[in-house]
């Protein structure tokens, strides 16, 4: 039996053991993620095709160092917006494909595509992050290669508390692919590095670093690692990158640090935040880089030299303590850049008993009075939590609440979260924002995203279930409505929660969504 097969049924083993359920459907491939039993007891698809209907509006600027619009990385694009040009399934007999990463994890959050459709991902393991080239059919493995082990994972196996992989955010989670198919992300040994991916004599693929530039000079880097198991020092892993419109490479850091790269000199700049922590990505436009700490909203700039410059500086109601569906005690969005006629930022806060969508107009002109566009509370009293970037089109937001899910463990034996989906506009004045429609749709933890070529918008969902069956689905709701259209089984049990990674749209129409052991594709038959 081939080791890797013999690894994956040893898992299935070990968590069925453990309550979790986990086994291989009978005639599954080897490379297949296994289903949970309960896989036939459940509905495998529900609702009907829907009719496309495109949403009119201009879509985001494209940014000169990313890939085109929809294949550069989690949030689709340099505004962060969630969107995509082209169709996803419309629910035509929709089919599900897998493929199983690894033994035990193996998810694969950020896809990207490069010019001829190829999928450039990276994808996490307990063994280290694996930087894979997919094929975006079979979801076979065409090149590979190996990052460092994350300092988190060391502590979590020496002290076998694993909410510590769970949360952290950083060694490659976050990565973009830029103008040039070449993937850029920061690995745990606080390095940036630049990969591209190209032809071997024998015609196969292969990864090849082309710039490194190290961090550890201005990053404190006193990690955890087999060779160094209780460090006594600082440890300030690198979060997420992103280039802004001249081409530096921008980064933040755990601890507040942010910091630019100028990829022709190889020139670090940097400050802190003091005090304030950083958990998710950023993004950027022509006016400046966005970025969210878990004390205020930011518009960065920069000094002749590259060093980050605050333009300005907006706190929010962070809360008195972490929720359960939070990384932090803060906002867990990603910023949205926004707007037909103005231009606009939006995030959410950490308020106690139900958080806010908070919208603010980004112009470095706007008076302090002016900047707040809107605060719109989103769900249920005492229930809501989101820690995934907003959809922004138009003068439109998407929100879900992610209020409950804290990793795998948390919807095993059919639990599920309180859930909701809401969708508020911006007025045309610019006066305020309106509630537009309120959805029950439960999708615990993924980044949804828009077609706006159909008018769907994707979601991962999951209900609660009275036997005991962890069902997953990808679920098509009316952008328009609310209405949800269609949804298709995609596996059960705990290899098929998603833990935070987004749906993504490939230009193909295929929807794809990591999950704990791999990647699953949805497509139209």
């Amino acid at each position: 039996m081939p080791l890797r097969r013999q690894l994956a049924r040893t898992l299935a083993v070990t968590l069925t053991v453990a309550g979790l359920g986990l086994v291989g459907p009978a005639g599954a491939g080897a490379d297949e993620i296994p289903k949970a039993p309960g896989h036939r007891l459940v509905p495998q698809y529900e609702g009907a095709p829907a009719q496309p209907q495109t949403v009119p509006g201009p879509a985001p600027d494209q940014h000169p160092y990313l890939a085109a619009n929809g294949r550069s990385g989690m949030h689709a694009d340099g505004w962060g917006s969630g969107t995509y040009p082209w169709s996803g399934p419309n629910g035509n007999a929709p089919q599900v494909t897998s493929e199983q990463m690894a033994a035990l994890g193996g998810e694969c959050a950020t896809v990207t595509f490069d010019k001829e459709g190829r999928i450039v991902t990276v994808c996490g393991t307990f063994t280290g992050f694996l930087v894979k080239l997919l094929d975006p059919h079979s979801l076979a493995t065409l090149a590979e290669y190996k990052l460092p082990q994350r300092p988190s994972t060391v502590e979590a196996l020496t002290t076998l508390d694993f909410s510590k992989i769970f949360k952290d955010t950083s060694g490659g989670a976050y990565s973009y692919l830029d103008d040039r198919d070449r993937l850029v992300l920061a690995d745990s040994r606080q390095h940036i590095l630049r990969i591209a991916h190209t032809r071997t004599a024998d015609g196969g693929w292969q990864f090849k670093v082309t710039d490194d530039w190290d961090l550890t000079g201005v990053v404190p880097h006193d990690c955890a690692s087999w060779t160094n198991l209780y460090p006594s020092g600082e440890c300030d892993p690198v979060t997420s990158v992103m280039p802004d419109w001249q081409g530096r490479v921008w980064w933040v850091t755990r601890q507040g640090r942010v910091g630019t790269v100028d990829p022709a000199t190889g020139t670090i700049r940097s400050i802190r935040l003091e005090g304030e922590e950083i958990q998710n990505s950023f993004s950027v436009a022509k006016d400046g880089v966005s970025i969210v700490t878990d004390h205020a909203l930011y518009s960065f700039g920069t000094t002749a030299d590259g060093t980050p410059k605050t333009v300005w500086r907006q706190t929010y109601d962070r809360g008195t303590g972490t929720k359960p569906g939070s990384v932090n005690q803060g906002s867990g969005t990603t910023p949205d850049l926004f707007g037909i006629q103005d231009d606009y930022v939006a995030i959410t806060d950490n308020a106690d008993d139900r958080m806010n969508v908070l919208v603010y107009r980004r112009g470095a002109d706007v008076p302090a009075a002016d900047r707040l566009v809107c605060k719109v509370p989103v769900f249920g009293s005492g229930a809501s939590t989101t820690d995934n970037s907003l959809i922004s089109y138009g003068n439109s937001l998407v929100v879900e609440n992610n209020y409950g899910y804290e990793n795998i463990t948390s919807l095993t034996f059919g639990r599920s979260v309180v859930g909701g989906v809401t969708r508020i506009d911006v007025r045309d004045d610019g006066s305020g924002c309106d509630t537009v429609w309120e959805s029950g749709v439960r999708s615990p933890s993924t980044v949804p995203k828009l077609s706006t070529a159909n008018g769907l918008l994707y979601l991962y969902t999951k209900e609660p279930n009275s036997l005991g069956v962890d069902a997953w689905y990808l679920t098509a709701v009316d952008f328009r409505t609310g209405a949800t259209r269609w949804k298709r089984l995609v596996g059960t049990g705990v290899a098929y929660d998603n833990n935070w990674a987004p749906v993504t749209l490939g230009p193909d129409g295929t929807a794809y969504v990591g999950v704990f052991n791999g990647l699953v594709a949805v497509r139209d038959s």
